[in-house]
């Protein structure tokens, strides 16, 4: 790319924020050239609003420092000064949508890490290796908008990135029940170790929204596009229940799967280690040299060991055997506020970018 696009970060004080900010630093495509958060944050410098809680193991970027930082509500004064945004803004999920619209409808795409939009069936909830094909739906979006080149996408729920891949490599043998348990770090819910004291020696076993969004996202992802519209797949049905265990990063899945038609374990070990992600997306600068990788060890995979394998973007399994309720079973891990929040983003904003849906204005 000759020129690098001009970037805005909407929540760039919290923990996604942070992260975007950090993989953001050296893009070779994107400069970040607009920091905005919450109103109280406006006006400060970088610096100043997050050095009690800068929450990265590495340092904050010099770059951003002395950066001011801009409210989010300026959504014209930020538009016309970036091609796209970043949303990982922390609002509640009608002033969310209302607030990724009104970027969109300011001619600014809007790649966004919150859960707001994700139901709306003209908006794509995009793993790139998956589903890159569900952008096309960006056409009816922006005629439904009114737009020219704004729209909003979205990455899925961070949870559902450690069993939808590897299932998703499986599904020509046409799964028709699956049951995720997942135990999920507690960065998944912004917070370090030192903010979240009640997670030490303990395991709370509730998330809010967090079973809905494991149940229904994954049915949009493997859905059809029809009439400018993205239809929910009926199939597989999916059950879960998802656990906050003592954990900093990296989601684990205990992942259980009944098939219409059973494959080997050979075979699907085979579909593992041959998924290849479409040509597009293996080629951008986020995307993983392998995106699947299975440990043939019993004790793995383990967040502390395999969270960061592919720099936090490929996904990794273990422990695939038969089950007596199930036909197999596995455990599968994803970096969550890699792979599953600022990195997806990342690697969805390329992959719009390198398809023509994000330009230079």
């Amino acid at each position: 790319m000759d020129k690098k696009l001009k970037v805005g970060i909407i929540g760039a004080t919290g923990m996604v924020g942070q992260r975007f900010a950090c993989l953001l630093e050296n893009h070779p495509w994107f400069d970040v050239v607009v920091l905005a958060a919450s109103k109280r944050s406006a006006g400060l410098t970088y610096e100043e609003a997050v050095k009690d809680r800068w929450k990265m193991e590495a340092p904050l970027p010099d770059k951003y420092k002395k950066m001011v930082i801009m409210d989010a509500a300026e959504v014209e004064e930020i538009c016309s000064q970036v091609d796209f945004v970043f949303c990982a803004i922390s609002l509640d999920k009608a002033k969310t949508r209302l607030l990724e619209e009104e970027y969109a409808k300011h001619e600014t795409p809007v790649v966004s890490n919150n859960s707001a939009n994700r139901g709306v069936s003209d908006v794509p909830v995009l793993i790139p290796e998956i589903n890159a094909d569900h952008a096309k739906v960006i056409e009816a979006q922006r005629k439904r908008l009114g737009t020219k080149r704004g729209f909003i996408a979205v990455k899925p729920n961070c949870s559902i990135q450690s069993y939808v891949p590897p299932i998703n490599a499986l599904l020509k043998y046409e799964p028709t029940e699956i049951l995720a348990c997942t135990y999920q770090a507690i960065s998944g819910s912004g917070k370090t170790f030192k903010e979240c004291p009640e997670i030490l020696d303990n395991v709370i076993p509730y998330i809010g929204g967090e079973e809905e969004k494991s149940e229904n996202e994954p049915l949009k992802i493997w859905g059809k596009l029809e009439d400018g519209k993205i239809i929910n797949a009926i199939n597989p049905v999916i059950t879960t229940q998802c656990l906050r265990v003592p954990v900093l990063d990296g989601h684990i899945a205990a992942v259980f799967v009944k098939f219409k038609n059973k494959p080997t374990k050979e075979q699907i070990l085979e579909a593992w280690r041959d998924f290849k992600a479409p040509e597009l997306v293996r080629n951008l600068p986020s995307a993983p040299k392998e995106f699947l990788h299975y440990f043939e060890e019993e004790n793995r995979p383990q967040p502390k060991l395999d969270r960061d394998f592919e720099h936090g973007m490929g996904i990794t399994m273990g422990r695939l055997r038969e089950d007596k309720v199930y036909d197999y079973k596995f455990i599968g891990l994803s970096h969550n506020t890699l792979r599953g929040a600022a990195g997806g983003g990342v690697l969805s904003a390329e992959y719009l970018t390198a398809a023509g849906y994000i330009t230079a204005k």
